[in-house]
């Protein structure tokens, strides 16, 4: 007879898209929130906001891009101080423009150090 495995997610991931320029503000916030790890990438997409117009041939015309420019930020934190983290993410980095970006959460069911082995929040 198979045994029953309860699991409890004790880990989120989350994932933020935002303006380059908050890069710094968001970093600064995780590392009050003593967190240890951080992946972030330069990516383009497209949202709900308008693109800004950029000029082009010396000042002379100017397009609107399709996709605009982010950073998406990718962090995996224990369920414990995860809503601290977004409420800091959510009052930090607000101006209360749809260009501020994305908060994404989702839950992680298991997580394990490659070198250590250690599993679960100890991996992180």
């Amino acid at each position: 007879m198979g045994s029953f495995v309860c699991w409890f997610n004790s880990m989120k991931k989350l994932e933020l898209l935002i303006p380059h320029e908050r890069l710094e503000a968001v970093n600064e916030l995780l590392h009050k929130h003593n967190v240890g790890g951080m992946t972030c990438y330069d990516v383009k997409g497209r949202g709900r906001s308008k693109q800004e117009s950029v000029d082009v041939e010396r000042g002379t015309r100017s397009y609107i891009p399709e996709l605009g420019p982010r950073t998406k930020i990718e962090v995996i934190v224990e369920n414990t101080v995860a809503k601290r983290i977004i409420d800091d993410v959510l009052n930090v980095i607000s101006t209360g423009s749809s260009y501020d970006g994305k908060l994404f959460v989702s839950d992680i069911a298991e997580s394990y150090d490659i070198g250590t082995k250690a599993s679960g929040d100890a991996a992180l």
